[in-house]
């Protein structure tokens, strides 16, 4: 029962860190809370699936297509809602924000209904049992992308010129202008990442819950904030191990207790971490990985 709920932990951790992580780039940079990540997350998940029931691709396919749609939509409301809002006025970005997360859901609604649907079945699946333990070939992918994506995501920010460039303008984006960085190209690459592995994360929990709907980023938008708050703010390594330290806490509390615990127990550890160490685990800012 422990390794198996272990397990089922690691798949959802991951998947929830690719959120987080898209949430900590976009703080890192702008030093702001992006409350429409979790619609740009929603909407990722929907384009997977009209790929796949549009076109009859394979769900890797999907994956891809949902990352490139997620990553333009990122880019889109960076310009439209972020680029020209005047950040002397620090709650005004934050409002436009909370703006585009409620026209996006209401879009979601209207093209795609209130109601849940699922992805249908694209992959065979192949359970693999290790005495008590089962694991399924679905499994494995949805871990196997998941943690793929966070490596490549890892090399980018720190073996690259724009992974450097990054780091510079969280650091001070004054100073990176003033060294020749286009801060504004540094922005919309970061929001394209970022709602790239948004996109992603939308697929990928479509296919652990078997279900999405427009209502899901409400959810994951707290999710990611908590994860983000363990982690540490603006850490993407911190957004890695708290994604999968907050999806064990949920698996685990449904296994052992009650479903209606799990994000009781999620709220609750952002609350604790809020009174005992409110830098987080791995401290805060992009820079000081």
């Amino acid at each position: 029962m422990f390794f198996q709920q272990l397990i089922n932990g690691l798949m959802l951790g991951a998947t929830y860190a690719l959120v987080a992580i898209g949430y900590t780039l976009i703080f890192g940079i702008l030093n702001l809370l992006h409350f429409a990540h979790g619609e740009v997350f929603m909407l990722g998940a929907f384009i997977g699936l009209q790929l796949v029931l549009w076109t009859n691709c394979s769900i890797a396919v999907a994956l891809v297509g949902a990352m490139i749609g997620a990553g333009l939509l990122g880019l889109m409301i960076e310009r439209v809602s972020f680029r020209h809002v005047d950040k002397r006025y620090h709650l005004a970005p934050l409002i436009s924000t909370i703006g585009v997360s409620i026209i996006l859901q209401e879009f979601g609604v209207t093209i795609f209904g209130g109601d849940q649907l699922s992805f249908p079945e694209t992959i065979q699946v192949v359970v693999y049992r290790f005495g008590s333990i089962q694991v399924t070939s679905l499994h494995l992918w949805i871990l196997g992308t998941a943690l793929a994506l966070m490596t490549v995501i890892h090399l980018v920010i720190h073996r690259t010129k724009i992974g450097i460039a990054m780091r510079v303008t969280a650091e001070n984006a004054t100073t990176a202008s003033l060294m020749g960085i286009n801060t504004d190209g540094v922005v919309s690459i970061t929001f394209l990442i970022s709602s790239a592995l948004a996109g992603a994360a939308g697929v990928l929990i479509g296919l652990v819950y078997h279900a999405i709907s427009p209502f899901m980023g409400t959810a994951m938008v707290l999710k990611g904030f908590t994860i983000m708050l363990l982690g540490g703010l603006g850490n993407v390594k911190g957004a890695m191990v708290g994604g999968i330290l907050l999806g064990m806490v949920e698996v685990f509390s449904v296994g052992y207790l009650a479903s209606s615990y799990k994000d009781g127990f999620s709220f609750g550890i952002m609350i604790l971490i809020l009174i005992a160490r409110p830098t987080g685990l791995f401290g805060t800012r992009l820079h000081e990985e």
